[in-house]
């Protein structure tokens, strides 16, 4: 069931939404060559308990860090780990989240650890468009397809392809609420959008292939034929005026 917010609930996700975008562009920011995934781990969650909220990917469905940190050929869920080192040159996606009074963040962004080759950050662009791209799209009256349309084909007409095995989601009350959001479809299609709904739009974009594999770790999601991936997450809400970027914090210079 698709769960409406009302001004005074989106008041207090915007909270939980700032929270989780500062830890977020923190985590962006701390990334250096040399350190492990389980160090910037450590970095995001004090952040998070220092500012009064719960780092609410810790424990769900048994997930142990308060960020999935995917690195180069890993998609999404990368395992915070003392023996992972980022090394120069690395892609680092990093997706986090926040929970205080009662709601949820969620966000996503992929950062360079230094420069990075010139395919890494037109993927990396792209995938940042892509997700802008469907925000824009998400406006009261339009369908989830629209938003999927809008991501899938600007991301194909620059040579990439749309993870399909996961999709964004709605979120609120619950991490992850109705509806499903997929970053692929046909315009015209699915849900309809209304004004009140919060929702996570997120691409997960590989650079060759769409097929993805899980480790042996259970975790850890890798593209199926080693190219790189890249992931942009933005928590929105749907309100008159347009699309409202709930964690629009780490974008911010």
């Amino acid at each position: 069931m698709i769960q409406l917010k009302n001004a005074q609930e989106l008041a207090k996700m915007r909270r939980a939404c700032q929270i989780s975008a500062e830890a977020l562009k923190l985590g962006g920011r701390s990334i250096e060559a040399g350190m492990t995934t389980a160090d910037l781990d450590k970095i995001i969650y004090d952040y998070i308990k220092r500012h009064g909220a719960r780092p609410n990917f810790k424990g769900l469905y048994g997930f142990p860090g308060t960020a999935c940190i995917s690195i180069n050929d890993e998609v999404i869920h990368g395992l915070p780990s003392h023996s992972r080192q980022i090394r120069p040159g690395d892609i680092v996606s990093i997706d986090t989240g926040a929970a205080i009074n009662g709601f949820n963040g969620d966000n996503a962004c992929t950062f360079p650890c230094g420069k990075v080759d010139i395919e890494a950050q037109r993927l990396m662009d792209v995938t940042k468009e892509s997700l802008h791209r469907g925000i824009a799209a998400a406006v009261a009256g339009n369908r989830v397809g629209d938003i999927g349309h809008a991501v899938q084909s600007y991301v194909e007409e620059n040579g990439f392809s749309v993870v399909r095995s996961f999709v964004g989601h709605g979120v609120g009350k619950e991490l992850h609420e109705d509806p499903e959001v997929p970053n692929y479809g046909h315009a015209g299609h699915g849900v309809r959008l209304v004004n009140g709904m919060t929702i996570a739009i997120e691409p997960m974009v590989n650079q060759k292939h769409h097929s993805v594999k899980t480790l042996s770790d259970g975790w850890t999601v890798v593209t199926a034929d080693g190219g790189l991936a890249a992931h942009f997450e933005h928590s929105i809400a749907i309100l008159p005026g347009g699309p409202e970027i709930l964690t629009i914090g780490w974008e911010e210079p």
